[in-house]
């Protein structure tokens, strides 16, 4: 799937992903590949990027909203830091 990271001031992160783990208001949770339509809201805490099932990248985020539509994931937190 697409994912896109983007704060107010940048795009953080472009490029294909085999899923994500991000820290949600009422816990974490996974979003991998072909999920269903979701938007939900993000507390502060690490997202995680899953590159593929080896290779993962890490962030540190502030808060914000997620939205997957037709296998595009996109991120749009306050504010984040790479870990």
């Amino acid at each position: 799937m697409l994912l896109e990271i983007l704060t107010p001031e940048r795009k953080l992160y472009t490029g294909e992903v085999y899923g994500i783990q991000l820290p949600g208001t009422d816990g974490s949770f996974e979003v991998l590949d072909r999920h269903a339509p979701l938007i939900a809201a993000l507390g502060k805490g690490k997202m995680k990027v899953l590159k593929d099932k080896t290779h993962t990248e890490q962030f540190t985020i502030e808060g914000g909203f997620v939205e997957v539509l037709n296998n595009k994931a996109t991120v749009l937190v306050e504010g984040a830091t790479a870990l």
